[in-house]
Protein backbone atom coordinates (compact mmCIF):
# COMPACT_ATOMS: atom_id res chain seq x y z
CA UNK A 1 0.00 0.00 0.00
CA UNK A 2 1.75 3.10 -1.00
CA UNK A 3 1.99 5.83 1.69
CA UNK A 4 0.23 9.07 2.29
CA UNK A 5 2.53 12.44 1.92
CA UNK A 6 1.90 15.42 1.34
CA UNK A 7 2.22 17.05 -2.74
CA UNK A 8 5.42 19.19 -0.97
CA UNK A 9 7.08 16.02 0.19
CA UNK A 10 6.29 14.39 -2.97
CA UNK A 11 7.75 17.66 -4.71
CA UNK A 12 10.81 16.89 -2.65
CA UNK A 13 11.02 13.16 -3.61
CA UNK A 14 10.91 13.88 -7.13
CA UNK A 15 13.54 16.56 -6.62
CA UNK A 16 15.32 13.63 -4.90
CA UNK A 17 14.85 11.60 -7.50
CA UNK A 18 15.70 13.42 -10.24
CA UNK A 19 19.05 13.56 -8.80
CA UNK A 20 19.27 17.14 -7.70
CA UNK A 21 22.06 18.07 -4.95
CA UNK A 22 21.60 21.74 -4.70
CA UNK A 23 18.67 24.37 -4.94
CA UNK A 24 19.13 28.11 -4.34
CA UNK A 25 16.14 29.90 -3.30
CA UNK A 26 14.34 32.02 -0.35
CA UNK A 27 10.83 31.03 0.90
CA UNK A 28 7.51 33.00 1.03
CA UNK A 29 4.26 31.94 1.91
CA UNK A 30 2.94 30.27 -1.05
CA UNK A 31 6.10 27.91 -0.98
CA UNK A 32 5.88 27.77 2.91
CA UNK A 33 4.85 23.84 2.60
CA UNK A 34 7.94 23.08 0.41
CA UNK A 35 9.93 24.14 2.89
CA UNK A 36 8.95 22.36 5.48
CA UNK A 37 10.07 18.98 4.35
CA UNK A 38 12.76 19.94 2.27
CA UNK A 39 14.55 20.56 5.73
CA UNK A 40 14.61 17.02 6.48
CA UNK A 41 16.28 15.59 2.85
CA UNK A 42 19.64 14.59 3.17
CA UNK A 43 20.82 14.53 -0.20
CA UNK A 44 19.60 18.21 -1.24
CA UNK A 45 21.35 21.37 -0.05
CA UNK A 46 19.25 24.47 0.20
CA UNK A 47 21.30 27.95 -0.37
CA UNK A 48 19.52 30.44 0.55
CA UNK A 49 20.41 33.20 -1.64
CA UNK A 50 19.52 37.05 -0.40
CA UNK A 51 17.66 37.79 -3.92
CA UNK A 52 15.80 35.49 -6.25
CA UNK A 53 17.41 37.17 -9.17
CA UNK A 54 20.65 35.72 -7.92
CA UNK A 55 18.67 31.92 -6.99
CA UNK A 56 18.25 31.87 -11.60
CA UNK A 57 21.89 32.72 -11.98
CA UNK A 58 23.47 30.80 -9.31
CA UNK A 59 21.33 27.89 -11.11
CA UNK A 60 22.45 29.46 -14.38
CA UNK A 61 26.42 28.90 -13.14
CA UNK A 62 26.09 25.54 -11.47
CA UNK A 63 24.19 23.89 -14.81
CA UNK A 64 26.79 25.79 -17.30
CA UNK A 65 30.30 24.41 -14.89
CA UNK A 66 28.44 21.27 -13.79
CA UNK A 67 26.97 20.21 -17.17
CA UNK A 68 23.79 19.06 -14.79
CA UNK A 69 20.17 20.81 -14.76
CA UNK A 70 20.09 24.11 -12.14
CA UNK A 71 17.59 24.30 -9.77
CA UNK A 72 16.05 27.66 -8.40
CA UNK A 73 12.84 28.00 -6.18
CA UNK A 74 10.67 30.89 -5.12
CA UNK A 75 7.58 31.92 -3.88
CA UNK A 76 4.50 33.70 -5.75
CA UNK A 77 3.87 37.20 -6.99
CA UNK A 78 7.39 39.27 -6.49
CA UNK A 79 8.88 36.17 -5.62
CA UNK A 80 8.59 34.65 -9.07
CA UNK A 81 8.65 37.74 -11.13
CA UNK A 82 12.49 38.35 -10.13
CA UNK A 83 13.48 35.10 -11.81
CA UNK A 84 11.32 36.21 -15.03
CA UNK A 85 15.67 37.93 -15.65
CA UNK A 86 17.28 34.56 -14.98
CA UNK A 87 14.57 32.64 -16.79
CA UNK A 88 15.04 34.96 -20.07
CA UNK A 89 19.09 34.59 -20.06
CA UNK A 90 18.75 30.80 -19.64
CA UNK A 91 16.80 31.05 -22.65
CA UNK A 92 18.60 33.29 -25.02
CA UNK A 93 21.92 31.02 -24.03
CA UNK A 94 20.22 27.67 -23.95
CA UNK A 95 21.09 26.96 -20.52
CA UNK A 96 18.94 23.99 -18.70
CA UNK A 97 17.35 25.31 -15.52
CA UNK A 98 14.20 24.37 -13.39
CA UNK A 99 12.32 27.02 -11.47
CA UNK A 100 10.16 25.54 -9.21
CA UNK A 101 7.24 28.63 -8.28
CA UNK A 102 4.88 28.57 -5.23
CA UNK A 103 1.35 29.59 -6.48
CA UNK A 104 -2.25 31.11 -4.70
CA UNK A 105 -3.91 28.24 -3.43
CA UNK A 106 -6.31 26.52 -6.90
CA UNK A 107 -9.52 28.27 -5.68
CA UNK A 108 -8.23 32.56 -5.51
CA UNK A 109 -6.11 32.01 -8.71
CA UNK A 110 -7.22 34.71 -10.72
CA UNK A 111 -8.75 37.04 -8.67
CA UNK A 112 -5.69 39.42 -7.74
CA UNK A 113 -5.05 37.61 -4.83
CA UNK A 114 -2.13 38.51 -2.17
CA UNK A 115 1.25 38.10 -3.91
CA UNK A 116 -0.65 36.53 -6.94
CA UNK A 117 0.87 36.93 -10.22
CA UNK A 118 0.54 34.50 -13.33
CA UNK A 119 4.16 33.39 -13.61
CA UNK A 120 2.85 30.59 -16.14
CA UNK A 121 1.86 33.58 -18.42
CA UNK A 122 4.44 36.00 -18.26
CA UNK A 123 7.25 33.12 -18.67
CA UNK A 124 5.66 31.79 -21.73
CA UNK A 125 7.59 33.47 -24.19
CA UNK A 126 10.92 32.70 -22.26
CA UNK A 127 10.52 29.38 -21.13
CA UNK A 128 11.20 25.81 -23.10
CA UNK A 129 8.06 24.86 -21.59
CA UNK A 130 5.91 25.69 -17.97
CA UNK A 131 3.46 23.99 -15.48
CA UNK A 132 1.12 24.74 -13.50
CA UNK A 133 0.30 22.04 -10.98
CA UNK A 134 -2.96 21.96 -9.16
CA UNK A 135 -3.33 18.21 -8.65
CA UNK A 136 -1.03 16.53 -6.08
CA UNK A 137 -1.00 13.30 -7.86
CA UNK A 138 0.47 15.48 -10.73
CA UNK A 139 3.72 16.81 -9.03
CA UNK A 140 5.70 13.98 -9.70
CA UNK A 141 5.08 13.42 -13.15
CA UNK A 142 5.56 16.83 -13.82
CA UNK A 143 8.75 16.99 -12.02
CA UNK A 144 10.24 13.94 -14.68
CA UNK A 145 9.26 16.11 -17.71
CA UNK A 146 10.85 19.24 -16.48
CA UNK A 147 13.75 18.07 -16.12
CA UNK A 148 13.63 16.10 -19.29
CA UNK A 149 12.74 19.15 -21.25
CA UNK A 150 14.91 21.62 -19.52
CA UNK A 151 18.06 19.03 -20.37
CA UNK A 152 17.42 17.56 -23.94
CA UNK A 153 17.67 18.71 -27.56
CA UNK A 154 18.60 22.42 -27.71
CA UNK A 155 18.72 22.58 -23.68
CA UNK A 156 16.84 25.72 -21.73
CA UNK A 157 14.96 26.64 -18.74
CA UNK A 158 11.69 25.02 -17.51
CA UNK A 159 8.95 26.75 -14.87
CA UNK A 160 7.07 24.58 -12.34
CA UNK A 161 4.41 26.87 -10.57
CA UNK A 162 2.30 24.46 -7.89
CA UNK A 163 -0.39 25.98 -5.69
CA UNK A 164 -0.80 26.46 -2.37
CA UNK A 165 -3.25 23.90 -1.80
CA UNK A 166 -1.40 21.35 -4.20
CA UNK A 167 1.85 21.22 -1.77
CA UNK A 168 -0.64 20.79 1.25
CA UNK A 169 -3.00 18.51 -0.27
CA UNK A 170 -2.86 14.97 0.24
CA UNK A 171 -1.20 12.33 -2.23
CA UNK A 172 0.78 9.53 -2.87
CA UNK A 173 4.44 9.63 -4.58
CA UNK A 174 5.21 7.27 -7.54
CA UNK A 175 8.22 8.50 -9.42
CA UNK A 176 7.92 7.75 -13.47
CA UNK A 177 9.63 5.17 -14.62
CA UNK A 178 9.76 6.88 -18.52
CA UNK A 179 9.18 10.06 -19.40
CA UNK A 180 6.43 10.09 -22.61
CA UNK A 181 5.75 13.69 -24.26
CA UNK A 182 4.26 12.95 -27.80
CA UNK A 183 4.88 16.34 -29.21
CA UNK A 184 8.70 16.83 -28.11
CA UNK A 185 10.62 14.87 -30.31
CA UNK A 186 14.15 16.15 -30.37
CA UNK A 187 16.22 15.03 -33.27
CA UNK A 188 19.45 14.01 -32.13
CA UNK A 189 20.82 12.12 -35.67
CA UNK A 190 21.54 14.22 -37.97
CA UNK A 191 20.41 13.76 -41.80
CA UNK A 192 23.40 11.07 -43.31
CA UNK A 193 22.44 12.72 -46.96
CA UNK A 194 23.01 16.07 -45.71
CA UNK A 195 26.18 14.96 -43.79
CA UNK A 196 27.93 14.30 -47.26
CA UNK A 197 26.68 17.24 -49.07
CA UNK A 198 28.38 19.29 -46.46
CA UNK A 199 31.77 17.15 -47.61
CA UNK A 200 31.75 17.82 -50.99
CA UNK A 201 30.92 21.64 -50.30
CA UNK A 202 34.09 21.41 -47.26
CA UNK A 203 36.47 19.92 -50.17
CA UNK A 204 35.04 22.06 -53.35
CA UNK A 205 35.56 25.51 -51.36
CA UNK A 206 39.01 27.53 -51.20
CA UNK A 207 38.19 29.95 -48.39
CA UNK A 208 35.87 27.84 -45.89
CA UNK A 209 35.35 29.23 -42.22
CA UNK A 210 34.54 26.38 -39.28
CA UNK A 211 31.90 29.45 -37.29
CA UNK A 212 31.82 27.61 -33.89
CA UNK A 213 28.60 28.63 -31.43
CA UNK A 214 28.19 28.02 -28.40
CA UNK A 215 26.00 24.63 -29.31
CA UNK A 216 29.57 22.85 -29.31
CA UNK A 217 29.58 23.19 -25.97
CA UNK A 218 25.91 21.90 -24.75
CA UNK A 219 26.77 19.42 -27.13
CA UNK A 220 29.84 18.52 -25.32
CA UNK A 221 31.83 18.33 -28.92
CA UNK A 222 34.87 20.01 -28.31
CA UNK A 223 37.10 16.63 -29.01
CA UNK A 224 35.24 15.75 -32.05
CA UNK A 225 35.41 19.46 -33.63
CA UNK A 226 39.03 19.43 -32.71
CA UNK A 227 39.18 16.26 -34.83
CA UNK A 228 37.12 17.87 -37.61
CA UNK A 229 39.27 21.05 -37.84
CA UNK A 230 42.39 19.33 -37.87
CA UNK A 231 41.36 16.73 -40.36
CA UNK A 232 40.52 19.38 -42.90
CA UNK A 233 42.85 22.42 -41.65
CA UNK A 234 40.41 24.87 -41.59
CA UNK A 235 40.07 28.22 -39.83
CA UNK A 236 38.43 28.23 -36.77
CA UNK A 237 36.37 31.10 -35.56
CA UNK A 238 34.46 30.54 -31.86
CA UNK A 239 31.85 32.82 -31.05
CA UNK A 240 31.46 34.76 -27.18
CA UNK A 241 29.23 31.85 -26.28
CA UNK A 242 31.83 29.28 -27.30
CA UNK A 243 35.10 30.45 -26.04
CA UNK A 244 36.70 27.27 -25.50
CA UNK A 245 35.27 25.23 -27.14
CA UNK A 246 38.57 25.34 -29.18
CA UNK A 247 42.16 26.56 -27.78
CA UNK A 248 42.73 29.59 -28.12
CA UNK A 249 46.59 28.67 -28.63
CA UNK A 250 45.71 26.27 -31.73
CA UNK A 251 47.30 27.45 -34.23
CA UNK A 252 44.02 27.34 -36.51
CA UNK A 253 42.12 29.49 -34.16
CA UNK A 254 41.28 33.13 -35.38
CA UNK A 255 39.96 34.30 -31.74
CA UNK A 256 36.15 35.38 -31.45
CA UNK A 257 34.39 36.96 -34.54
CA UNK A 258 31.59 39.60 -33.93
CA UNK A 259 31.08 43.53 -32.89
CA UNK A 260 34.26 43.10 -30.26
CA UNK A 261 35.81 40.03 -32.72
CA UNK A 262 39.33 40.18 -33.92
CA UNK A 263 40.46 41.51 -37.32
CA UNK A 264 41.22 38.03 -38.56
CA UNK A 265 37.83 36.74 -37.21
CA UNK A 266 35.57 39.29 -38.44
CA UNK A 267 37.43 39.69 -42.08
CA UNK A 268 37.59 35.94 -42.56
CA UNK A 269 34.02 35.08 -42.24
CA UNK A 270 33.11 38.13 -44.22
CA UNK A 271 35.60 37.23 -47.14
CA UNK A 272 34.78 32.96 -46.77
CA UNK A 273 33.11 31.20 -49.41
CA UNK A 274 31.79 28.78 -47.24
CA UNK A 275 30.66 28.75 -43.63
CA UNK A 276 30.90 25.77 -41.97
CA UNK A 277 28.41 27.01 -39.24
CA UNK A 278 28.24 24.50 -35.78
CA UNK A 279 25.56 25.34 -32.82
CA UNK A 280 25.70 29.17 -33.90
CA UNK A 281 22.78 31.02 -34.62
CA UNK A 282 23.89 34.21 -36.79
CA UNK A 283 23.62 36.30 -34.12
CA UNK A 284 23.42 40.18 -34.82
CA UNK A 285 26.31 40.95 -33.00
CA UNK A 286 28.17 38.66 -35.21
CA UNK A 287 27.45 39.64 -38.79
CA UNK A 288 26.75 43.17 -38.38
CA UNK A 289 24.38 44.19 -40.89
CA UNK A 290 23.07 41.27 -42.07
CA UNK A 291 22.43 41.53 -45.68
CA UNK A 292 26.08 42.59 -45.72
CA UNK A 293 27.20 39.49 -43.89
CA UNK A 294 29.82 37.08 -45.88
CA UNK A 295 28.33 37.72 -49.37
CA UNK A 296 29.93 35.16 -51.23
CA UNK A 297 29.85 32.80 -48.98
CA UNK A 298 27.52 29.16 -49.46
CA UNK A 299 26.44 28.08 -45.61
CA UNK A 300 26.36 24.79 -44.01
CA UNK A 301 24.16 25.52 -40.94
CA UNK A 302 23.70 22.38 -37.95
CA UNK A 303 21.86 22.74 -34.86
CA UNK A 304 19.72 20.94 -33.09
CA UNK A 305 16.89 23.47 -33.27
CA UNK A 306 15.37 23.77 -36.18
CA UNK A 307 13.89 26.91 -35.83
CA UNK A 308 17.43 28.51 -36.00
CA UNK A 309 17.90 27.07 -39.67
CA UNK A 310 17.72 29.33 -42.45
CA UNK A 311 15.92 32.16 -39.78
CA UNK A 312 18.38 35.00 -40.14
CA UNK A 313 20.50 33.00 -43.11
CA UNK A 314 20.03 30.84 -46.03
CA UNK A 315 21.21 27.78 -45.36
CA UNK A 316 22.38 25.83 -48.52
CA UNK A 317 23.06 23.00 -46.87
CA UNK A 318 21.04 22.50 -43.31
CA UNK A 319 21.73 19.62 -41.06
CA UNK A 320 19.27 18.91 -38.16
CA UNK A 321 20.81 17.22 -35.34
CA UNK A 322 23.12 17.46 -31.86
CA UNK A 323 26.25 18.39 -33.01
CA UNK A 324 28.49 15.81 -31.31
CA UNK A 325 26.54 13.68 -33.64
CA UNK A 326 26.49 16.35 -36.45
CA UNK A 327 30.76 16.67 -36.29
CA UNK A 328 31.18 12.93 -35.63
CA UNK A 329 29.59 12.62 -38.98
CA UNK A 330 31.19 15.18 -40.78
CA UNK A 331 34.57 13.70 -39.51
CA UNK A 332 33.96 10.49 -41.36
CA UNK A 333 32.50 11.94 -44.70
CA UNK A 334 35.02 14.32 -45.06
CA UNK A 335 37.68 11.18 -44.46
CA UNK A 336 35.71 9.75 -47.29
CA UNK A 337 36.29 12.81 -49.77
CA UNK A 338 40.00 12.82 -48.73
CA UNK A 339 40.13 8.64 -49.25
CA UNK A 340 38.60 9.26 -52.72
CA UNK A 341 40.70 11.83 -53.76
CA UNK A 342 39.26 15.09 -53.15
CA UNK A 343 40.52 17.61 -50.65
CA UNK A 344 40.15 21.48 -50.10
CA UNK A 345 43.16 23.29 -51.37
CA UNK A 346 43.53 26.21 -48.64
CA UNK A 347 47.30 27.29 -48.67
CA UNK A 348 45.83 30.85 -50.48
CA UNK A 349 43.73 31.30 -47.95
CA UNK A 350 45.38 31.06 -44.75
CA UNK A 351 48.78 33.18 -46.45
CA UNK A 352 45.76 35.51 -46.82
CA UNK A 353 44.23 34.97 -43.37
CA UNK A 354 47.79 35.03 -41.23
CA UNK A 355 48.57 38.96 -42.77
CA UNK A 356 45.56 39.50 -41.13
CA UNK A 357 46.42 37.92 -38.06
CA UNK A 358 49.90 39.43 -37.95
CA UNK A 359 49.06 42.81 -39.55
CA UNK A 360 46.01 43.23 -36.76
CA UNK A 361 46.72 41.54 -33.37
CA UNK A 362 44.50 41.93 -30.15
CA UNK A 363 46.33 44.74 -28.34
CA UNK A 364 46.12 47.90 -26.03
CA UNK A 365 47.89 51.30 -24.98
CA UNK A 366 48.56 51.92 -21.27
CA UNK A 367 47.43 55.30 -19.94
CA UNK A 368 49.89 57.62 -20.76
CA UNK A 369 49.41 58.98 -16.64
CA UNK A 370 50.37 55.36 -15.49
CA UNK A 371 47.05 54.31 -14.35
CA UNK A 372 46.23 50.83 -14.56
CA UNK A 373 44.35 49.55 -18.23
CA UNK A 374 42.20 47.53 -17.59
CA UNK A 375 43.04 44.82 -20.29
CA UNK A 376 46.41 44.34 -18.46
CA UNK A 377 44.80 43.58 -15.25
CA UNK A 378 42.66 41.05 -16.82
CA UNK A 379 44.98 39.52 -18.84
CA UNK A 380 47.53 38.64 -15.54
CA UNK A 381 44.49 37.50 -13.69
CA UNK A 382 44.31 34.91 -16.73
CA UNK A 383 48.14 34.33 -16.83
CA UNK A 384 48.36 33.97 -13.03
CA UNK A 385 44.82 31.99 -12.22
CA UNK A 386 45.81 29.64 -15.48
CA UNK A 387 43.19 27.84 -18.35
CA UNK A 388 41.93 25.38 -15.61
CA UNK A 389 40.06 28.64 -13.28
CA UNK A 390 36.55 29.68 -14.55
CA UNK A 391 36.08 32.87 -15.14
CA UNK A 392 32.41 34.49 -14.87
CA UNK A 393 32.04 38.16 -16.02
CA UNK A 394 29.46 40.17 -16.20
CA UNK A 395 28.31 42.56 -19.05
CA UNK A 396 29.86 45.46 -20.39
CA UNK A 397 33.34 46.33 -21.67
CA UNK A 398 35.24 43.97 -19.00
CA UNK A 399 33.04 41.43 -20.47
CA UNK A 400 34.68 42.14 -24.25
CA UNK A 401 38.22 42.60 -22.09
CA UNK A 402 37.53 39.20 -20.75
CA UNK A 403 36.61 37.45 -23.77
CA UNK A 404 39.41 38.77 -25.65
CA UNK A 405 42.60 38.74 -23.27
CA UNK A 406 41.98 35.61 -21.04
CA UNK A 407 43.24 32.44 -23.07
CA UNK A 408 40.71 29.95 -22.88
CA UNK A 409 42.10 26.22 -23.41
CA UNK A 410 39.15 24.16 -21.95
CA UNK A 411 35.71 23.64 -22.59
CA UNK A 412 33.24 25.21 -20.04
CA UNK A 413 35.62 27.72 -18.82
CA UNK A 414 33.86 30.72 -19.64
CA UNK A 415 30.65 31.56 -18.05
CA UNK A 416 28.58 35.13 -19.21
CA UNK A 417 25.13 36.12 -20.56
CA UNK A 418 25.04 36.22 -24.33
CA UNK A 419 22.21 36.70 -26.09
CA UNK A 420 20.27 38.53 -23.13
CA UNK A 421 23.12 40.95 -21.89
CA UNK A 422 22.33 40.70 -18.23
CA UNK A 423 24.33 43.38 -16.12
CA UNK A 424 24.05 41.93 -12.54
CA UNK A 425 25.07 37.93 -13.81
CA UNK A 426 28.65 37.78 -12.60
CA UNK A 427 28.55 37.19 -8.95
CA UNK A 428 25.59 34.85 -8.29
CA UNK A 429 26.75 32.97 -11.30
CA UNK A 430 29.82 32.78 -10.25
CA UNK A 431 28.14 31.30 -6.71
CA UNK A 432 26.31 28.87 -8.88
CA UNK A 433 29.66 27.51 -10.67
CA UNK A 434 31.70 27.24 -7.44
CA UNK A 435 29.39 25.07 -5.77
CA UNK A 436 28.88 23.19 -9.49
CA UNK A 437 32.81 22.80 -9.77
CA UNK A 438 33.66 23.15 -5.75
CA UNK A 439 37.60 22.19 -6.60
CA UNK A 440 38.07 24.89 -9.24
CA UNK A 441 39.39 28.20 -8.75
CA UNK A 442 36.56 30.80 -9.77
CA UNK A 443 36.41 34.05 -10.66
CA UNK A 444 34.16 36.78 -11.36
CA UNK A 445 35.37 39.77 -13.50
CA UNK A 446 32.40 42.53 -12.75
CA UNK A 447 32.42 46.25 -13.65
CA UNK A 448 31.30 48.14 -10.98
CA UNK A 449 28.36 48.97 -12.60
CA UNK A 450 27.48 45.52 -12.61
CA UNK A 451 28.82 44.29 -9.28
CA UNK A 452 26.27 47.00 -7.49
CA UNK A 453 23.18 45.39 -9.06
CA UNK A 454 23.83 41.92 -7.38
CA UNK A 455 26.81 42.02 -4.87
CA UNK A 456 24.81 41.15 -1.87
CA UNK A 457 25.04 37.33 -2.50
CA UNK A 458 28.28 37.93 -1.39
CA UNK A 459 27.01 37.52 1.61
CA UNK A 460 25.19 34.07 0.82
CA UNK A 461 28.96 33.03 -0.41
CA UNK A 462 30.20 34.28 3.09
CA UNK A 463 27.60 32.35 5.31
CA UNK A 464 27.73 29.03 2.90
CA UNK A 465 31.41 29.25 2.61
CA UNK A 466 31.51 29.31 -1.00
CA UNK A 467 34.78 31.07 -1.78
CA UNK A 468 34.76 32.53 -5.11
CA UNK A 469 37.06 35.73 -5.98
CA UNK A 470 35.87 38.82 -7.58
CA UNK A 471 37.59 41.16 -9.70
CA UNK A 472 35.99 44.92 -10.05
CA UNK A 473 37.20 46.54 -12.54
CA UNK A 474 36.55 49.60 -11.92
CA UNK A 475 36.29 52.93 -13.80
CA UNK A 476 33.87 54.51 -12.43
CA UNK A 477 31.50 54.60 -14.96
CA UNK A 478 28.82 51.90 -16.85
CA UNK A 479 31.77 51.61 -19.49
CA UNK A 480 30.58 50.47 -22.34
CA UNK A 481 27.54 52.51 -22.76
CA UNK A 482 30.04 55.48 -22.17
CA UNK A 483 32.07 54.43 -25.15
CA UNK A 484 29.04 54.61 -27.06
CA UNK A 485 28.78 57.92 -25.96
CA UNK A 486 32.29 59.02 -26.89
CA UNK A 487 32.03 57.31 -30.30
CA UNK A 488 28.34 58.78 -31.24
CA UNK A 489 26.78 60.98 -28.39
CA UNK A 490 29.84 64.01 -28.88
CA UNK A 491 30.92 62.72 -25.96
CA UNK A 492 27.52 63.82 -23.88
CA UNK A 493 28.05 61.36 -20.98
CA UNK A 494 24.70 61.47 -19.37
CA UNK A 495 23.78 59.04 -16.62
CA UNK A 496 26.94 57.46 -17.04
CA UNK A 497 29.33 58.59 -14.35
CA UNK A 498 28.56 56.13 -11.05
CA UNK A 499 30.85 58.40 -9.25
CA UNK A 500 29.09 61.30 -8.92
CA UNK A 501 31.04 64.41 -8.23
CA UNK A 502 33.00 61.88 -5.66
CA UNK A 503 34.73 60.09 -8.54
CA UNK A 504 37.83 62.36 -8.39
CA UNK A 505 38.56 61.47 -5.06
CA UNK A 506 40.71 58.72 -3.77
CA UNK A 507 39.87 55.36 -4.38
CA UNK A 508 38.69 54.71 -0.62
CA UNK A 509 36.99 57.75 -0.78
CA UNK A 510 34.47 56.83 -3.64
CA UNK A 511 31.01 55.78 -3.05
CA UNK A 512 30.64 52.77 -2.42
CA UNK A 513 34.04 51.83 -0.99
CA UNK A 514 34.26 48.51 -2.45
CA UNK A 515 37.28 47.37 0.06
CA UNK A 516 34.80 48.26 3.08
CA UNK A 517 31.46 46.57 1.49
CA UNK A 518 33.70 43.49 1.23
CA UNK A 519 34.58 43.17 4.46
CA UNK A 520 31.00 44.11 5.80
CA UNK A 521 29.97 40.96 4.00
CA UNK A 522 32.30 38.82 5.67
CA UNK A 523 34.55 38.64 2.39
CA UNK A 524 38.61 40.18 1.99
CA UNK A 525 38.69 43.59 0.10
CA UNK A 526 41.52 43.92 -1.51
CA UNK A 527 42.33 47.47 -3.68
CA UNK A 528 44.80 48.04 -6.75
CA UNK A 529 45.45 51.57 -8.33
CA UNK A 530 48.99 50.58 -9.96
CA UNK A 531 50.62 48.39 -12.74
CA UNK A 532 53.49 47.74 -10.21
CA UNK A 533 50.78 45.86 -7.75
CA UNK A 534 48.61 43.79 -9.99
CA UNK A 535 50.35 40.93 -10.06
CA UNK A 536 51.05 40.58 -6.39
CA UNK A 537 47.51 41.34 -5.32
CA UNK A 538 46.43 38.79 -7.81
CA UNK A 539 48.40 36.11 -6.06
CA UNK A 540 47.54 37.30 -3.17
CA UNK A 541 43.72 36.57 -3.60
CA UNK A 542 44.73 33.10 -5.33
CA UNK A 543 46.54 32.69 -1.80
CA UNK A 544 43.06 32.93 0.09
CA UNK A 545 40.84 30.00 0.07
CA UNK A 546 38.60 30.00 3.22
CA UNK A 547 36.48 33.22 2.15
CA UNK A 548 35.46 35.01 -0.69
CA UNK A 549 37.83 37.39 -1.80
CA UNK A 550 36.72 40.97 -3.86
CA UNK A 551 39.44 43.32 -5.02
CA UNK A 552 39.05 46.51 -6.42
CA UNK A 553 40.67 47.39 -9.39
CA UNK A 554 40.84 51.12 -10.46
CA UNK A 555 41.03 51.31 -13.69
CA UNK A 556 41.48 53.99 -16.40
CA UNK A 557 37.75 55.60 -17.20
CA UNK A 558 38.52 56.22 -20.67
CA UNK A 559 39.80 52.84 -21.58
CA UNK A 560 37.42 51.73 -24.95
CA UNK A 561 37.00 48.17 -26.49
CA UNK A 562 39.01 47.58 -29.77
CA UNK A 563 38.02 46.22 -32.47
CA UNK A 564 34.78 47.67 -32.66
CA UNK A 565 31.84 46.60 -35.39
CA UNK A 566 29.70 49.96 -34.67
CA UNK A 567 25.80 48.54 -34.19
CA UNK A 568 23.95 48.37 -37.86
CA UNK A 569 26.92 48.74 -39.71
CA UNK A 570 28.67 46.16 -42.19
CA UNK A 571 31.48 43.98 -41.03
CA UNK A 572 33.52 45.78 -43.43
CA UNK A 573 32.97 48.90 -41.31
CA UNK A 574 35.74 47.05 -38.47
CA UNK A 575 37.60 49.68 -36.41
CA UNK A 576 40.91 49.30 -34.82
CA UNK A 577 40.65 52.24 -33.05
CA UNK A 578 38.77 55.38 -33.10
CA UNK A 579 38.47 56.18 -36.68
CA UNK A 580 40.56 53.80 -37.95
CA UNK A 581 39.41 50.64 -40.29
CA UNK A 582 42.19 48.39 -41.32
CA UNK A 583 43.31 48.82 -44.81
CA UNK A 584 42.98 45.43 -46.77
CA UNK A 585 44.83 46.32 -49.87
CA UNK A 586 44.12 44.88 -53.43
CA UNK A 587 44.75 41.46 -52.94
CA UNK A 588 42.30 41.53 -49.81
Amino acid sequence: MSETITGAQSLVRSLEAAGVDTVFGIPGGAILPLYDPLMDSTQIRHILVRHEQGAGHAAEGYATASGRTGVCMATSGPGATNLVTPIADAYMDSVPIVAITGQVPSAAIGTDAFQEADIRGITMPITKHNFLVTDPAEIARTVAEAFHIASTGRPGPVLVDVSKDALQAATTFEWPTSVSLPGYRPVSRPHAKQVREAARLIADSRRPVLYVGGGVLKARAWAELRTLAELTGIPVVTTLMARGAFPDSHPQHLGMPGMHGTVAAVTALQKSDLLICLGARFDDRVTGKLSSFAPDASVIHADIDPAEISKNRTADVPIVGDCRDVIADLVIAVQAEHDAGRRGDYAAWWSQVDRWRTTYPLGYDSPDDGSLAPQYVIERLGKIAGPEALYVAGVGQHQMWAAQFISYENPNTWLNSGGLGTMGYAVPAAMGAKVGRPEATVWAIDGDGCFQMTNQELATCAINDIPIKVAIINNGSLGMVRQWQTLFYNQRYSNTDLGGANRKAAPAERIPDFVKLAEAYGCVGLRCEQPQDVDATIEKAMGIEDRPVVVDFTVHQDAMVWPMVPAGTSNDEIQVARDMAPKWGDSE
